[in-house]
């Protein structure tokens, strides 16, 4: 399967957490500061509507109950006024916490639009290299597991954490006003709960992590197998399959558990000492207004209980919101990782323009499509030039490595010129795909240089460059949509006519009027309604659309039958005609027309020349077309 590697193996809590929190609360502050700031008040307001019932069972006692009692008629007018204004602090606190409530839910979602869509639009700017290095799983869970805990995160954790730090402010100066004697216990008391908690939270927090980075792991492992289950059946692999995502498995079960575990306790454990403190706060403050100390009264030590649960409960509240904070954070910095990744390099600043040409041969940039481009190509004297695109490829002692360590191309030297169509046979990892990715520039050759119509396409700009070159690859996609979107996708402007002409050149006009919907067709799932033949007829035609000058076929016509073959190549060589083309082919039938054939092996270049020069040779080329020598 594959050697891809997951997006991030690091087991514990990074340094850089802080730095996290503070980047995605940024999102919050940038976009939606004014919400934010209003959902501020409205925390703050909720929190001191919170401590204000408990701060008022000592004013109720001492100065309207208390001195009610033994009166033989009580006026309870001043005692209802107050009860009146109390509800009404009360109805404000309720009403405050609604607000916030739905405002972080409208934030929230609209912070992980943002992100998404940042995410995709950082995705585009990344090199192939990312996407050879990770699985498609692993990115995946990125948009999905890691945004979802951001979601539980900023509406429910960050609201929390901000009203208990709140109410723990509020209630700690009202609790010192009330008795400094009894806060002194109180502050004993937190101290060891914040030893506990961070204890606690630590390995929490280390288990968390390693849940989010066993959870991509094995959602990577599930997209790439159920992609291939039919390798998977057809080898008999289900044992070793299942064997495989069980270690997967058993590693997600294992840092899931431990991460829950002390996550679970850490509520029961803070409860718990909270409860110690009220029980202690009771024994204490009751021996305290025996012997008269303190000027501790009824009022006090009820408003004062009620404290000590009011101090405690945001540690609870703190402790249970841990986990999720937690998870969102590990979250947080696999999604900042992906977006910190170097873009693609992009240096060129030789551009691709629609031209005319004078009666005189001189070209110049218009900007109606006239069918000729050139490359318009600034200098630093100020002055341009254009040059016309015809498609002259040459490759000058080029040297090339996905890594330092491992050369796959060896001082390379060819051409390729205009209306040539080249061809590369080799065994498998002889380095002929790889040539095709370095006239893409998906990677930048390490020594050496391509020239392109004379132009080192190192200063081409890669969307332009890209922009002149027709790909059709062994591995087919399509996307959801009709399979005239599908077409189009070679030319999004193309007009109906043009897509139509396109298929009938790649031979697929046939099969595609023949569906119920013809071109309008749906396709979803990669196209895996048609037939692999159909799909790769499609992937021509999309070629074909576009029109390019070089066309780069690797396996263009690997899963069509013979006959298929036969007449697809009729058009293919209409389609090839006035085109230079480099061919990566293991039916070596389907090169014989090739100007020159390159024989590679270990990247280097062993034999070239065209097919009837090869085969007087007797070299390795000979023993390929005649049978004595296979391909791997």
């Amino acid at each position: 399967m594959s050697d891809k590697r997951p997006a991030d193996r690091r087991p514990a809590v990074t340094k850089n957490t802080i730095a996290t929190a503070k980047r995605l609360l940024g999102y919050v502050t940038r976009d939606y500061k004014m919400k934010f700031i209003f959902v501020c008040c409205c925390i703050l307001m909720s929190s001191i509507a919170s401590i204000s019932v408990s701060l008022s069972l000592k004013v109720l006692l001492d100065g309207y109950i208390v001195p009610l009692i033994g009166h033989e008629n009580p006026d309870f007018s001043e005692l209802y006024a107050a009860v009146s204004v109390l509800g009404v602090i009360f109805a404000l606190g309720v009403i405050a916490s609604f607000c916030y409530t739905r405002l972080m839910v409208s934030i929230g979602q609209g912070v992980l639009k943002t992100i998404r869509d940042e995410m995709f639009e950082h995705m585009q700017k990344l090199p192939i290299r990312y996407f050879d290095q990770n699985t498609n799983g692993s990115i995946m869970s990125l948009y999905t597991n890691d945004t979802d805990t951001l979601r539980q995160m900023i509406n429910q954790s960050i609201p929390q954490v901000l009203m208990s730090s709140l109410t723990i402010t509020v209630t700690f100066i009202a609790m010192i006003v009330l008795s400094p004697l009894l806060t002194i216990l109180a502050v004993a008391m937190i101290i060891l709960m914040f030893i506990v908690t961070r204890k606690i939270g630590g390995n929490s927090g280390k288990y968390f992590v390693r849940q989010q980075t066993n959870l991509a792991n094995v959602t990577g492992f599930v997209e790439e197998h159920m992609s291939g289950q039919r390798v998977i059946k057809i080898f008999n692999h289900e044992k070793t399959a299942e064997a495989e995502f069980d270690e997967l498995n058993e590693k997600l079960f294992d840092s899931a558990a431990n991460a829950h575990t002390f996550a679970s306790i850490m509520g029961p454990v803070v409860g718990n000492m909270g409860n110690m403190l009220f029980v202690l706060t009771a024994v204490l403050g009751g021996f305290l207004s025996i012997i008269g100390v303190g000027g501790i009264t009824l009022g006090v030590m009820a408003s004062y209980l009620q404290f000590t649960k009011s101090f405690t409960q945001p540690f609870m509240q703190v402790a249970q919101q841990f986990n999720s904070m937690v998870m969102a954070l590990a979250g947080a910095e696999r999604i900042f990782n992906m977006m910190d990744e170097a873009p693609e390099v992009d240096d060129g600043y030789v551009t691709l323009v629609n031209a005319v040409k004078d009666e005189n041969g001189n070209i110049s940039e218009c900007e109606k499509r006239t069918g000729l481009w050139a490359w318009k190509h600034p200098h630093q004297d100020g002055t341009v030039t254009y040059t016309e695109l015809k498609g002259d490829v040459r490759f000058f002692d080029m040297t090339f490595g996905y890594t330092p360590e491992k050369t796959v191309l060896h001082d390379l030297t060819l051409y390729a010129k205009p209306g040539q169509k080249l061809a590369f046979v080799g065994s498998t990892g002889a380095g002929k795909t790889t040539i095709t990715n370095l006239i893409n520039r998906f990677y930048d050759v390490q020594d050496g240089k391509i020239r392109y119509d004379g132009i080192n396409i190192n200063k081409i700009k890669k969307a332009d460059l890209r922009r002149s070159l027709g790909i059709v690859l062994q591995d087919t996609h399509l996307f959801t949509g009709t399979i005239m979107d599908n077409i189009r996708y070679g030319k999004l402007d193309a007009t109906d006519e043009e897509i139509y002409a396109a298929a009938k050149l790649a031979h697929a006009d046939q099969f595609i009027r023949m569906l119920p919907d013809g071109y309008q067709t749906l396709l979803t799932s990669d196209g895996e309604e048609l037939s692999q033949g159909q799909r790769q007829l499609l992937a021509i035609a999309r070629a074909a659309v576009a029109d390019p000058p070089v066309l780069i076929l690797d396996e263009a016509t690997s899963s069509i039958d013979t006959r298929t073959e036969s007449i697809v190549q009729q058009g293919m060589d209409n389609l090839m005609k006035g085109r230079t083309v480099f061919v990566i082919a293991h039916r070596l039938s389907t090169i014989r027309n090739s100007d020159a054939i390159m024989v590679l092996d270990h990247g280097r270049i062993v034999e070239r020349g065209s097919h009837e020069e090869l085969i007087q040779e007797h070299g390795i080329y000979y023993q390929l077309y005649t049978g004595k020598l296979e391909l791997d």
